[in-house]
């Protein structure tokens, strides 16, 4: 469908990760002809993963990398089509949804938003400063440049418990560095670290500043519990303290809670009618990659029927199982 020249999408997704690429793959086999906005670095989170243990169907675990890899190719397979942009600002107050990327405008009957959450930082002195240079929000991508070096991770859930423990197969010694005095992540994923030598934990204490010259030297820390502030000499600093979301492109467009996650019912249907969301930009609680999956399929859904609705024609028997 056109209107003045302009070609109008049945349906948009944003984003590339677990939520986005299985809503891709319903919709497209739907006979939607969905378009993704991927993003410049697709694939979500799941990218700078390492093994992923809990997503049903790889008994022996799953490379982050390959599982986005395989999603991929599978929407390709049913005909999804992609762009690798970011998407910058949207208009929604219309029937014909506007999406802006960096270098070209794209318009939609209905839209998915898929957009995940990034890495939360510290917001301390020296974070930015040491970004990229000794301090970074990914070990999987800068582990292995701390060979025989010392690092410390920030923070208390399965991710720092990840995190810390893949370094272990670089560093030295890893701290492991939490504000509380008892962990929210899992007890297996406790377990591990607990378990291995090189990693020592150091409770109830914040990271107050990074310090270096060219490159990290060194943190400065408080220990609440000893009201006592000291410098630890590490080489690396990495960041496992949560997410925020991705929806500052939304500009008022769309209702958001006061975390900037959006609001929805059902998980699914946000305020503007004809856009729905799935995965990490709206939920808070789960968080999980097969949850996104599960979001994302049913944001297809919904967004099949709501086209049905509207007169255009899918296959509603390719969401059968």
């Amino acid at each position: 469908m056109k209107i003045h020249n302009k070609k109008i999408e049945n349906l948009i997704i944003i984003g590339s990760g677990p939520a986005g690429l299985t809503a891709s793959i319903y919709a497209s086999r739907a006979k939607i002809n969905p378009l993704v906005i991927a993003g410049v670095n697709w694939g979500g989170q799941l990218m700078n993963t390492t093994e992923v243990e809990n997503f049903p169907g790889f008994p022996e675990g799953v490379k982050g990398p390959d599982l986005m890899n395989k999603m991929f190719e599978q929407s390709k397979k049913f005909g999804t089509s992609f762009e690798f942009d970011d998407v910058v600002y949207v208009d929604f107050s219309k029937d014909v949804k506007l999406l802006r990327t960096s270098s070209k405008d794209f318009w939609a009957k209905s839209v998915i938003i898929a957009t995940g959450a990034t890495p939360r930082k510290l917001e301390i002195p020296g974070e930015d400063e040491f970004y990229g240079r000794g301090v970074s929000t990914c070990a999987t991508c800068d582990g292995a440049f701390f060979k025989d070096k010392i690092v410390a991770v920030v923070g208390g859930g399965d991710s720092a418990m990840e995190e810390a423990n893949f370094l272990t197969r670089f560093a030295t010694k890893v701290y492991l560095i939490h504000r509380r005095d008892t962990f929210r992540a899992s007890p297996i994923m406790q377990d591990r670290v607990k378990n291995n030598p090189k990693i020592e934990i150091i409770l109830n204490t914040e990271v107050k500043e990074v310090l270096g010259d060219q490159v990290v030297k060194s943190i400065k820390v408080f220990n609440k519990q000893q009201n006592k502030e000291f410098v630890l000499e590490i080489d690396g600093l990495f960041l496992a303290i949560g997410h925020v979301p991705v929806t500052g492109f939304l500009k008022n467009a769309i209702t958001l809670n006061e975390r900037g996650y959006i609001v929805a019912n059902n998980h699914v249907e946000t305020n503007v009618d004809g856009v729905f969301v799935c995965g990490d930009v709206e939920d808070e609680e789960y968080r999980q990659a097969i949850t996104a999956s599960g979001f994302g399929c049913m944001a297809a859904l919904r967004a099949q029927r709501w086209l049905e609705s509207k007169g255009v024609k899918v296959d509603s028997s390719a969401s059968s199982y």
